[in-house]
């Protein structure tokens, strides 16, 4: 009996281990649902850090109901396992994903990472055909520089899997932070990783273009 009770406690904390957003995703759901109005067309934002620290992102595209799932430090992996939570159960319009950012840094195989993105947009298209997805590209970053041949890697693999599958956009962020051929310094907090004000006026001049 003790045997099987110590499997037991094994499994539990093994479960809980495979589920470490579960507590912030349920703190994004609670804050997003006391927000949503159902009866209103939505966009979703969500992904990774990027997207969790745009805090005026409603402010910036106010002819929209925009809502901001993201949660820091998610991998492509996270973000499958909360679909529902996370984009499906607010019934958008369209849905903006920023992943493979933290993929990269922590050293997964490129064919891994397109497994695992292909895997959440297969899931989306057959839950919401009518869903538009697009993809954001990496973001090039002070702290993260060294890895740039990879994040450009991974920009080319995500915009080649957007341009052959139907409903799918690509949006590039990562040259528009280029001054030439090196980032700019000025668009970071003192992390190097994280943007400021002027980081995200970037992004939205870019993203604006795909908002309608």
């Amino acid at each position: 009996m003790r045997y099987f009770f110590i499997l037991f406690l094994i499994f539990s904390v093994t479960a809980q281990a495979q589920l470490p957003f579960e507590k912030e995703v349920q703190q994004i759901k609670q804050r997003n649902d006391s927000l949503w109005e159902s009866s209103k067309e939505t966009i979703v934002f969500t992904g990774s850090s990027s997207i969790r620290f745009w805090n005026d992102i409603q402010e910036r595209f106010p002819q929209h109901q925009v809502l901001n799932t993201g949660f820091g430090g998610s991998q492509f992996s996270d973000l499958e396992h909360y679909l529902d939570e996370l984009i499906l159960n607010y019934n958008p319009v369209k849905v903006f994903i920023y992943e493979g950012d933290n993929d990269v840094f922590a050293k997964k195989k490129p064919k891994k990472i397109m497994q695992l993105a292909e895997n959440i947009l297969d899931t989306l298209k057959q839950k919401k055909p009518d869903m538009e997805i697009v993809l954001i590209s990496a973001k090039p970053s002070i702290s993260r520089w060294k890895f740039r041949g990879k994040y450009r890697r991974l920009n080319r693999k995500l915009h080649k899997l957007a341009s052959e599958t139907k409903g799918i956009d690509y949006v590039d962020v990562w040259y528009p932070m280029l001054d030439k051929r090196k980032v700019k310094q000025d668009i970071f907090i003192e992390d190097g990783l994280h943007m400021n004000t002027k980081g995200y006026d970037i992004w939205y001049d870019v993203i604006k273009n795909y908002m309608d």
